[in-house]
C-alpha cells in the first residue's frame, strides 16, 4: 500500500508577472503561520528573490519545484516531505499560469495541486470576468479553486468585480492598494528582505488585509505520495571542506545545492568577500551569483581577499562560480552609473552591466559525465567573452546558451547551477574534475 500523507495545499497563479503573486502568497503564509499553523512554501522555476521573502513570511526555507530543471521525481519527494509535517502547503507560481515549458498549470496537474488566480484590478472592471473565465476554461482538467482581485480602488470597485464573474468560478475576495504592503524593485526583481525597510510590518499588513477574504481559509487537503525510492548519495565530498561566500553581494544560492553538498560529505563554512580579509581554510571554493555590482566599491578595495583567491586557485584548488559570483572573478566590472573597477582577475575579461536583460531561460550542459541543469537571468555583460570550453543548450529551444570557462579547477559561468540535477557531477565541480 502506498504510504500518502494529505495536506491543505494551494498554487497561486495569474495571467501575467506583476499581478502581485509574491506579496499574496507572502501575505497568506504570514497570515496562516499567525494563527500557529506550520506553512511550507514552494516557488514554481528557478528564482532566488521570491523565495527568501517567502522564507521570511513563513519561517521555513523555501525550495523550487519545476519538473524539468528539479525533475518530476524530486519535486515529488519534495511535496510529500513537506505534507508529512505541514498543515499548508503554498506554491507561488511563475510568470502567468500558462507560461514556460513546463508551466504553471503542468506543475499543478502533474501533482493534483488546486489553483488560485490573482488577477491586478487596477484600470479594470468587468473584463475581470472575462480573465477569470479564459484561466479557469483554458485548460478544463485543472483545479481552479477561483480567483482573487488585487489593487481595487474602492468597494465599488469590487463589487463590479465580483459581479463579473460567472457563477461556476469562486470570488476569493479582493486585497485593496496599498502602499503598506507594496514590495519595491529593482533589476533583478524584488529587493531582498533584509534592505526592505520594515519588511515585517509590511508582511504583517499584507496578512491583516488577507484575513477577511475567503482565500484566508485552509483549502480542501490534497494526496501526496512518495517518489520512487533514489539511490542512496555516496559521500563523494567526504572530508572536503567548501567555503560558501554568504553576504549583501553574494546570496544567489539555492537552499537545495547547499544540502546537496552537505549530502555528499562536505562540510560548508560561510565567508564574506566583502569585509573578511582571507579565505577561511578550505578545500574548494564556492562563489554563487549575487548582487557584485551594487557593492563594487567595497569588493574591489578589499584586495587582500583577492589575492586570497588568487593563491587557492594557483594551488590548484577548485572554485566554482556562479553569475555574479563570475563577475568577481573577471579582471573588470563596470557599473551602470559607468564606475569600474578591478575585480580578482582569475578570468581574461571584463563586463559591464547593461540597460535591459542580457540572458533569460533555463538550460543545460553538457559534461563528459552527463548533463548539469541550471537556469540563466542577467543585466550583465562581457565586454570581449573569455575563451568558453562548453555552452549550454537553451530548453526548450535547443539552441546554444551560455558559455562555461574552465581553467585548472576553475568552472564559471553565468549559469546558476542545480546542483541536484547530477549529484556525481556536482561533486566532480567541486573537485575539480568536471570536464
Amino acid at each position: 500500500m502506498t504510504d500518502t500523507h494529505h495536506c491543505p495545499a494551494l498554487l497561486i497563479s495569474a495571467p501575467a508577472s506583476g499581478q502581485g503573486k509574491t506579496t499574496l502568497v507572502a501575505a497568506l503564509a504570514r497570515y496562516h503561520r499567525q494563527q500557529g499553523r506550520r506553512v511550507r512554501v514552494f516557488k514554481t522555476g528557478p528564482d532566488f528573490l521570491d523565495p527568501k521573502i517567502h522564507q521570511q513570511a513563513s519561517g521555513h526555507p523555501v525550495y523550487q519545484l519545476d519538473t524539468w530543471l528539479v525533475g518530476e521525481a524530486q519535486c515529488r519527494q519534495l511535496l510529500y516531505e513537506a505534507a508529512a509535517s505541514a498543515d499548508l502547503i503554498l506554491v507561488e507560481g511563475v510568470m502567468g499560469l500558462f507560461d514556460g515549458t513546463p508551466s504553471s498549470a503542468d506543475l499543478a496537474l502533474s501533482f493534483g495541486l488546486p489553483v488560485a488566480a490573482v488577477i491586478d484590478a487596477r484600470a479594470m472592471a468587468q473584463t475581470f470576468g472575462a480573465i477569470a473565465t479564459g484561466l479557469a476554461g483554458y485548460r478544463p482538467e485543472l483545479q481552479f479553486a477561483g480567483v482573487v482581485a488585487n489593487r481595487v480602488a474602492s468597494e465599488h470597485h469590487q463589487n463590479m468585480l465580483r459581479d463579473s464573474l460567472p457563477a461556476h468560478i469562486p470570488w476569493l475576495g479582493a486585497v485593496p492598494r496599498s502602499d503598506q504592503i507594496e514590495l519595491p524593485e529593482r533589476h533583478l526583481g524584488l529587493h531582498q528582505p533584509d534592505s526592505i525597510s520594515g519588511f515585517d510590518n509590511r508582511l504583517d499588513a499584507a496578512a491583516e488585509l488577507i484575513a477577511a477574504t475567503p482565500l484566508a481559509q485552509l483549502p480542501a487537503a490534497v494526496p501526496f505520495t512518495p517518489a520512487p525510492a533514489a539511490t542512496a548519495t555516496d559521500k563523494l565530498l567526504q572530508g572536503q571542506r567548501i567555503a560558501v561566500a554568504r553576504d549583501a553581494a553574494f546570496s544567489f544560492v539555492y537552499p537545495a545545492n547547499l544540502q546537496l553538498l552537505q549530502q555528499l560529505g562536505a562540510e560548508l563554512v560561510d565567508f564574506s568577500p566583502l569585509s573578511d580579509p582571507e579565505l577561511p581554510p578550505c578545500d574548494s571554493l564556492y562563489l554563487p551569483g549575487g548582487y557584485p555590482e551594487l557593492e563594487l566599491d567595497p569588493l574591489a578595495d578589499n584586495s587582500a581577499m583577492h589575492a586570497s583567491i588568487q593563491q587557492h586557485h594557483a594551488r590548484g584548488k577548485p572554485i566554482v562560480a556562479e553569475c555574479g559570483g563570475m563577475l568577481y572573478l573577471l579582471q573588470a566590472l563596470t557599473a551602470s552609473d559607468g564606475r569600474c573597477r578591478q575585480m580578482v582577475g582569475l578570468i581574461p575579461a571584463a563586463a559591464a552591466m547593461q540597460p535591459k536583460l542580457a540572458g533569460l531561460g533555463s538550460q543545460a550542459v553538457q559534461f563528459a559525465a552527463g548533463e548539469l541543469r541550471g537556469h540563466t537571468f542577467h543585466y550583465s555583460a562581457f565586454n570581449t567573452a573569455p575563451p568558453m570550453t562548453l555552452h549550454a543548450v537553451r530548453h526548450p529551444y535547443g539552441t546554444q546558451g551560455e558559455g562555461v570557462y574552465q581553467q585548472a579547477g576553475l568552472t564559471a559561468s553565468y549559469l546558476h547551477w542545480y546542483l541536484p540535477s547530477n549529484p556525481p557531477l556536482a561533486a566532480a565541480l567541486f573537485q575539480g574534475e568536471a570536464q
